[in-house]
């Protein structure tokens, strides 16, 4: 242990283990030329003590000596250091508690679309939690999350409950995640005030008991045919990609979203990837000689997406189908209700397997026993569905 004023060339070539002194209690402490450390040796109340003042050369020659000098100032004034910076990183914690409690239920909101938004697998998907969060934050936005109430979930809720039943219901959902996001992020404290089971579901009615569930609307499969050749005498992308979704019984993102490596023409498949999927599983799509006949008619080697929207580098936009249908002049119609259709007219018109039906709509089987023993896709039996799909939709009776 040497003590004496030490220097800057001194203290960087300072590499054997030891402690070097530079006088006033400030000492460098070196056990090799990678771990040398600063200590503050001095004499409390309670007896000897060293505080460390961080590593060199991190914390330079003259920081240590500024930092010596603060805490000798302290031991003047009968503060123990130690306990002074203690205090001072408690009182830190404590303000920057107080400050992320005064964040905002929109500050919030924000933060959770952020951090979750990238796992939501389509721009649809998102534009709706968006929209259905700015309806609570028109009402609860400014208030700090930390102080949100039952009460104000309830002035958000209730206008809406019986009118707008299912909107209200998704909405409910949406503030207590963002508040669950809160809570976990220590920026709340307390029960979920937007929680359904054994809270809400005591002041409101039941979603069920307010409003009849109303599925997506769907075309009789008789009239199947006749829709289909309507729908080729339409121009445009919209019309093939709808076209396209019909004869592959495939959702509305699927479709937008297919780019042009997706597709085998030699093997007649469609692999659309997992990512994409409702079920989040890789889904293995035959394609009829209608599908196949769709993709000749809008091949184009400018561009990846099979289905190009209006600008340039962008797919077909998610609402381009179903505007298509209401020009068509069939506004109660939806594209997701075009899978009901072929799955009635699966049921009703022929003498396919269930479980082959489900696998062609992508449906992941309720019985865990039957999806633990069949492994495959069933692919070859699927083919022949599409194909029988796919004229019969070339019927047109009337």
């Amino acid at each position: 242990m040497l003590s004496g004023k030490l220097t800057a060339l001194k203290v960087k070539s300072l590499t054997r283990p030891g402690r070097f002194g530079d006088g006033g209690g400030l000492w460098l402490q070196v056990r090799d030329s990678d771990r040398r450390a600063w200590l503050f040796r001095y004499t409390a109340a309670t007896g000897q003590r060293q505080m460390g003042l961080g590593p060199f050369p991190d914390v330079s020659l003259a920081e240590a000596r500024e930092a010596a000098r603060l805490a000798r100032a302290a031991v003047r004034r009968g503060v123990d250091p130690i306990d002074e910076r203690h205090a001072a990183r408690e009182k830190a914690k404590a303000a920057a508690r107080d400050s992320s409690r005064a964040l905002t239920f929109r500050a919030v909101a924000d933060r959770y679309l952020a951090v979750h938004e990238d796992s939501w697998r389509n721009e649809k998907h998102r534009w709706q939690w968006r929209q259905t969060l700015e309806v609570a934050c028109e009402e609860i936005g400014k208030i700090p999350v930390a102080a949100i109430a039952t009460g104000d979930v309830m002035r958000v809720l209730e206008p809406i409950w019986r009118e707008k039943t299912e909107t209200a219901a998704r909405l409910r959902g949406r503030i207590e995640s963002v508040l669950d996001f809160a809570g976990a992020r220590g920026w709340r404290d307390g029960e979920n005030p937007a929680r359904w089971r054994g809270h809400l579901a005591k002041l409101l009615p039941a979603p069920g008991k307010v409003a009849k569930v109303e599925h997506h609307s769907a075309l009789p499969w008789p009239e199947i045919g006749s829709f289909m050749a309507e729908l080729r005498l339409q121009d445009g992308a919209a019309a093939r990609a709808l076209e396209f979704t019909i004869l592959t019984a495939a959702r509305t993102g699927e479709t937008i979203g297919a780019i042009w490596s997706e597709i085998d023409i030699a093997a007649a498949q469609w692999t659309v990837p997992a990512a994409r999927m409702k079920a989040g599983r890789e889904h293995r799509v035959p394609l009829s000689g209608a599908a196949l006949a769709v993709l000749a008619d809008v091949a184009s080697p400018r561009d990846a997406w099979i289905f190009p929207g209006g600008r340039p580098g962008k797919p077909l936009s998610n609402m381009s189908m179903l505007m298509l249908s209401r020009r068509m002049g069939r506004p109660k119609l939806t594209v997701h209700g075009f899978r009901s259709t072929f799955r009635d007219w699966c049921a009703e018109s022929t003498d396919y397997p269930r479980e082959v039906a489900e696998q062609a709509l992508a449906h992941v089987l309720g019985d865990k026993v039957e999806a633990a023993y069949r492994r495959g896709d069933l692919l070859g039996k699927r083919r022949q569905l599409m194909e029988d799909w796919a004229a019969f939709c070339s019927r047109d009776v009337r």
